[in-house]
């Protein structure tokens, strides 16, 4: 699977895991180039607290496009620290 924003590869990986319809990345198939942190955090009720990221590609940022759960519940452990991705980022094979 890959997700691509703005043109570019911004994680690829065949291990990735469905949960929600949401495909998570291993973080060591992100592309580190694309990928800046964030002081944003939500709560899942069942899989923990999500941090984010920013993408940033030829100049133009996709604030909070990027999320994962540093520690997650033990019902959600399949996904710690695993990537997933919104705001316009386009998830193909």
């Amino acid at each position: 699977m890959k997700a691509i924003w703005n043109n570019q590869v911004i994680a690829e990986s065949n291990d990735t895991v469905v949960i929600e319809n949401n495909h998570y990345f291993p973080p060591e198939s992100l592309n580190k180039d694309f990928i800046n942190g964030s002081d944003t955090h939500t709560r899942c009720p069942w899989k923990g607290e999500a941090s984010y990221y920013t993408l940033s590609v030829d100049g133009e940022e996709n604030r909070d496009a990027a999320w994962y759960y540093p520690e997650t519940s033990h019902a959600a452990k399949p996904i710690e620290g695993y990537v997933a991705f919104w705001k316009g980022v386009e998830i193909t094979e």
